[in-house]
């Protein structure tokens, strides 16, 4: 039986669902990194990179390529960049609408009105 696209799509997003897993895929937008400067940009443990670069590796977000002794990772494609700029803008817009509520509720409390809208 096949999964459902809904329930494909879910498994997807909690695949990403990890803030080491994000911060690697915004590292790696900008190119391959060998693991030693991934190491150093997040600051975790190795284990623990390495657990969620394998996670990564697993779904197919990602490369590895050894080159010697050095193990150099990249996004296996563009799309996974223009997802998190995707990501990226969505947040930007829901946290500036979040700051103008929170704006509204200032000011309204510094002139002793209830919280709400001002009329339009």
């Amino acid at each position: 039986m096949a999964v459902p696209l809904y329930q494909a799509k879910a498994e997807f997003f909690r695949m990403l669902g990890h803030p080491v897993r994000i911060r690697v895929l915004e590292l790696l937008q900008s190119g391959p990194m060998p693991v030693r400067d991934l190491l150093a940009a997040i600051e975790v443990e190795p284990s623990a990179l390495s657990q969620q670069l394998a996670v990564l590796r697993r779904s197919g977000i990602v490369t590895a390529v050894r080159e010697g002794a050095t193990v150099v990772y990249a996004l296996a494609g563009g799309d996974v960049a223009e997802l998190m700029r995707a990501a990226r803008r969505i947040l930007t817009e829901m946290l500036a609408e979040q700051a103008e509520l929170l704006a509204d509720l200032r000011a309204s409390t510094q002139q002793g009105k209830p919280p709400g809208r001002a009329p339009s």
